[in-house]
């Protein structure tokens, strides 16, 4: 059965592969399955027929067979469960894996997300510039101790995992702010992430989505 993904028809990021289909992308470039797109336009998310797939109208979404997912921390756990590479063999090092993802998501990347709404969506307001300090400085509290977790090591826990997969695509968000940059040991681990093969081809397949032409390779 083939997996099929969604993701945005012209997405809003401009090919830099913050869109959340990247993600899913990764971690089947990972494992190394292979997977159809289908395309959706901003319009076509909030139709039933994809409300069907993900009742909050967003993407991606996964499907293979009978079974429809949605949030990319499931599918992404779904995908690494089901196929070699992004959990560890050992129970321990697997569940420890498991809570990074927890952690990138719901610790790491909300401020990140706040960021963005109050620069993007808020930045007209007459009370941004008093908000906006305090946004990064809930951002550089926790790049500070995620900095002191990572410490001089190349991953979170051991070899590269799911829960790398899923803090390196959050701190990606920060890249244009140059908050990142405050955290050399963080920045390299992001660039780390990038370096990866897999990242690349997940990567070249979002943006030529854009720029409307096949990937490379």
């Amino acid at each position: 059965m083939t997996i099929t993904i969604t993701a945005f028809e012209r997405s809003p990021d401009g090919g830099k592969g913050l869109a959340r289909d990247t993600r899913v992308r990764w971690a089947l470039e990972e494992v190394g399955q292979a997977y159809e797109v289908r395309l959706v336009s901003f319009r076509g998310m909030k139709e039933p027929a994809h409300l069907a797939l993900h009742p909050f109208g967003q993407i991606p979404t996964y499907e293979k067979g009978d079974l429809a997912l949605f949030e990319t921390g499931s599918i992404v756990l779904h995908i690494a469960e089901r196929h070699a590479g992004l959990l560890p063999d050992d129970a321990n090092a697997r569940a420890r894996a498991i809570t990074w993802m927890f952690a990138a998501l719901n610790t790491v990347e909300p401020p990140i997300l706040e960021l963005a709404t109050a620069t993007l969506l808020e930045g007209d307001k007459p009370w941004s510039r008093e908000r906006l300090p305090l946004v990064e400085d809930r951002i550089r509290n926790r790049l500070k101790q995620l900095s002191a977790h990572l410490g001089s090591a190349d991953w979170l826990d051991g070899g590269f995992s799911a829960g790398d997969l899923m803090m390196v695509s959050v701190l990606l968000r920060l890249k244009s702010s140059g908050i990142l940059n405050e955290y050399p040991n963080l920045a390299a681990y992001v660039t780390r992430g990038e370096a990866r093969p897999a990242y690349k081809r997940a990567f070249d397949a979002q943006l030529a989505v854009y720029i409307g032409k096949p990937p490379s390779g």
